[in-house]
C-alpha cells in the first residue's frame, strides 16, 4: 500500500502566521485610531484587518500548492512503478502505450498493462479491474506484480494465466479479510464476490508466431498495410475472479508478419460517449491513422488519444488504455509449420493447451 503521511506545522511554517495575527491584535487593541468610529479610522481599519486577512489566505495557499507538489511527485513515483512507461522496442517489436484515469488527477486507474522479452519471447498482458481510479489500484499491483515473475518462469501462456487468477484469489481474499476483520476467519466465502478482471495475454516469438489467451477481454484489432480487423471473433473466456479457468485452455494460435501491428485496448475506448450518447469509433478512428501508409505505434496511439479527448470533450467515465504492438522486425521466410496460420488470414489456428494446476 503507498501511504503519503502528512508533515506537521514547523516553527517556521508558523512564524508568518503569527506575525500577521500579532498585528492585528495590536492594531485593535493598541492604535488610538481604531478606537475611533469615524469613516476615515473605519477605512483604515479594514483595510488593515483585510491586508491581514489577505497575507494569511497566501500563505496558506502557498503552503497548499507545496503539498499538492509532494502528492504529484508520489502519485508520479507509484505510476511508475505500478504501471510502469514501455521502452520503445522490446526484442524487434515495436512498442507504445498510453493510460487515461477516469479519476481527476489520478496518474493510474484500474486498466494495467505490461510487454516483457522474455526467453519464450514477447509476452503482454492487458487487463480491466471492476471499477476505475484509485480505488482498482491494488488490484492492479497484484496482477502485474504476479505476471512479472511468471512471464518470465512459466514456459508455457496457459500457465501465466493461472499464475495471474491464483494471485488475483490470494488478493481478493486478503482485502475481504482486512475490510471484515471480524469474521476472523483465514479464508472468508466468497470474499469479493462481485470483483472480476479481464485479461488478454499475448505471446510474440522470435519467428513472429502469436499465442493469445483472452479471459472476457475485447480483442486486438490488427492492421494489416492499410486494412483494419478483429484479431478473432472467437468467444473468450470468463473473466477472472467470479469463475475457475477450465481444465484446458484454448490459445489462439497465428502470425503476425513484419510491418503489421495489434493494437490493445481496454473496454473504456469503444465505450466512451460524445454528448449525443454515440460510441467512439475506434475502427474508424484506426482506419484514418493508417489510411494513407503505414504509421508507427506511437503515431496510432497519438491518434487515437486525440480524437477520443475530442470525441469526449476532455471527460471520460472509465479508465482507457491502449496498447500497440508492431512487428518491426525484417520480413524472414515463416517456417513451414507455421504457414498458413497467419493472423491477418481469413482464420486462425487454435490448438488446446492443457496445463493443469
Amino acid at each position: 500500500m503507498i501511504r503519503i503521511k502528512a508533515r506537521a506545522p514547523t516553527g517556521r511554517a508558523a512564524v508568518l502566521p503569527t506575525v500577521w495575527g500579532a498585528v492585528a491584535v495590536g492594531y485593535k487593541f493598541g492604535c488610538p485610531l481604531a478606537q475611533q468610529n469615524g469613516l476615515g479610522a473605519r477605512i483604515v481599519t479594514s483595510a488593515v484587518f483585510f491586508a491581514v486577512g489577505t497575507g494569511l489566505i497566501f500563505h496558506v495557499r502557498r503552503g497548499l500548492l507545496r503539498e499538492l507538489r509532494l502528492a504529484r511527485r508520489a502519485a508520479r513515483a507509484a505510476q511508475n512503478v505500478v504501471l510502469r512507461p514501455l521502452p520503445p522496442r522490446l526484442d524487434g517489436i515495436d512498442v507504445a502505450a498510453a493510460q487515461l484515469s477516469a479519476d481527476r488527477g489520478a496518474c493510474v486507474g484500474g486498466d494495467l498493462y505490461e510487454a516483457v522479452a522474455t526467453e519464450h519471447g514477447v509476452r503482454v498482458v492487458m487487463g480491466d479491474v471492476r471499477g476505475h481510479g484509485l480505488a482498482a489500484l491494488g488490484t492492479v499491483a497484484a496482477l502485474l506484480g504476479s505476471f512479472r515473475e511468471a512471464a518470465h518462469d512459466e514456459a508455457e501462456l496457459g500457465r501465466v494465466l493461472r499464475r495471474l487468477d491464483r494471485a488475483l484469489a490470494r488478493h481478493l481474499g486478503e482485502r475481504a479479510r482486512a475490510e471484515h476483520p471480524a469474521q476472523g476467519t483465514p479464508a472468508p466465502d466468497n470474499p469479493v464476490a462481485e470483483d472480476f478482471v479481464t485479461v488478454l495475454l499475448l505471446e510474440i516469438d522470435r519467428d513472429g508466431g502469436v499465442r493469445a489467451l483472452n479471459c472476457g477481454h475485447p480483442w486486438p484489432y490488427l492492421l494489416s498495410g492499410t486494412g483494419v480487423a478483429p484479431l478473432t471473433r472467437a468467444e473468450p473466456l470468463p473473466p477472472l475472479g467470479p469463475f475457475p479457468l477450465p481444465a484446458e485452455l484454448d490459445v489462439l494460435a497465428g502470425r503476425l508478419p513484419p510491418g503489421e501491428s495489434l493494437v490493445l485496448f481496454t473496454d473504456g475506448a469503444e465505450d466512451a460517449r460524445d454528448g449525443r450518447g454515440r460510441f467512439f469509433p475506434l475502427p474508424d478512428v484506426l482506419r484514418a491513422a493508417v489510411s494513407d501508409h503505414q504509421v508507427s505505434p506511437q503515431t496510432v496511439l497519438r491518434t487515437v488519444f486525440t480524437a477520443l479527448l475530442h470525441h469526449t470533450a476532455g471527460r471520460t467515465t472509465d479508465d482507457v488504455a491502449v496498447l500497440v504492438l508492431r512487428n518491426g522486425r525484417k520480413q524472414a521466410r515463416p517456417p513451414a509449420a507455421a504457414r498458413g496460420g497467419e493472423i491477418g488470414g481469413a482464420a486462425a489456428r487454435v490448438r488446446r493447451a492443457t496445463t493443469r494446476r
